[in-house]
Parts: structure tokens; sequence; C-alpha cells
């Protein structure tokens, strides 16, 4: 049996509901991405932050996680300011901006209805996400942005999710010296609401900075 790939192929066809979706959206929107997004960053990345899924009109768009909507304008100016990435975001993927010391994922590839993932998908897109923590053989912190990534990260390592309990700011150690960072997801519905301000998003990245380089 092969092993599995840290990117899912472009034609991924695991899931039906999510490749129903994508052919959808290529019918509609030709000139868009409309596959599974691959992780972007720096490959030998200290520090790995995951999200949940790809946006319709965001990576969806575009190919690059979180590029192309307001989550990754919040994410990649936080990146920016704390040294971690170089040029200026363009929310395209062509803008030139560069990752440094780390890299950015998700736990589910391919963009759901809704930007709701079923239990299933998460679970059957799992594999990637192992495969590409396996990869990265620098890695020592990950930045977990939302319950569903959490627990996405800790089922990758062989753990439970009453293992270590999601909230905002949660630490937890994971197998081979490594530590799990917790955040709420910077979703414009988070900041909207402010469930999460931009203080708390940048302390809770600066703190997994300091953990991933000390």
């Amino acid at each position: 049996m092969n092993a599995v790939p840290p990117e899912a192929p472009r034609d991924c066809a695991l899931c039906p509901r999510l490749v129903a979706y994508r052919e959808e959206n290529a019918r509609q929107q030709p000139t868009w991405f409309n596959g599974p997004a691959p992780s972007f960053g720096d490959p030998d990345a200290r520090l790995l932050i995951v999200g949940l899924a790809p946006g319709r009109t965001g990576a969806n768009r575009t190919g690059r996680p979180f590029t192309g909507d307001y989550a990754g304008d919040l994410l990649y100016g936080t990146l920016k300011k704390l040294g971690l990435a170089e040029g200026e975001y363009r929310a395209d993927p062509n803008d030139g901006f560069t990752l440094k010391g780390a890299m950015i994922t998700n736990a589910v590839r391919c963009a759901p209805p809704e930007n709701k993932p079923t239990p299933a998908e998460i679970a059957t897109c799992r594999p990637f996400l192992t495969a590409r923590l396996s990869h990265l053989k620098t890695v020592r912190v990950v930045l977990a942005l939302g319950s569903i990534a959490h627990e996405s990260v800790l089922r990758a390592h062989t753990m439970k999710p009453t293992d270590a309990k999601f909230a905002h700011g949660a630490q937890a150690s994971l197998p081979g010296a490594r530590t799990l960072v917790s955040s709420y997801h910077c979703s414009r519905y988070n900041t909207q609401t402010r469930r999460l301000t931009t203080v708390m998003f940048e302390d809770v990245m600066a703190r997994a900075k300091e953990i991933a380089f000390s």
C-alpha cells in the first residue's frame, strides 16, 4: 500500500459531497482553482498553522490557504508583524509573499458547502494532515485555529479530544516533543463579534512563535 502524500491530489475523489461542490464551483467559475488547496510556507517550518478548510471565494478561488478572504488579512498580517513572513500580502498567490519558519495548512483540503465539513469528511482528509505533520521534521509548535483543527491535530497524533480540551490560548504537549497551541479561528464572524480581537490573536501567535523558536 502506498504511503499517503502530504498533499491531496488535484483531482481527489475521496469525499463525494465535496467533489460535487468542487465541480459545481468549477462550472460557475472555471477560472478559479477549484481543488484541494495545498499547504503553503517554509518546508523547514518550526511553526505549523492548521485551519479548518478553504473558503469558497478564498483558497478555493486562489489555491493558497487563507488567501482571498478576511481571515487571511488578519493571519498574514500577524505573521508579517511577527517576522514570520516577507513581502507584501495582496491576497493573490502571485504576490510574492513568503513565509519564514512557518507553514499553513488545513484540516480539510477542499472547500465544503457553507464552510461546514462533515465529521466523515474531516476524518477522511485527516491522513493528509498526518502525512504533512510527519514530513515536517523541524516543526515544534502546531497552532490550531478553531476546535475542529484542534481535534484533527490531536487525532493526527493518535490522541483523543479528551486528552486536551479546546480553548483559546490552550496549550498541550504532543508526541515528538511538539506543543499544540490553540486559538479561536480568525474568521470574520469571530472578529466582528469580538470573540477574537486582533490583540488576542497577535498574543496567541506570539506565544506560539516564542515556543517554536526557543
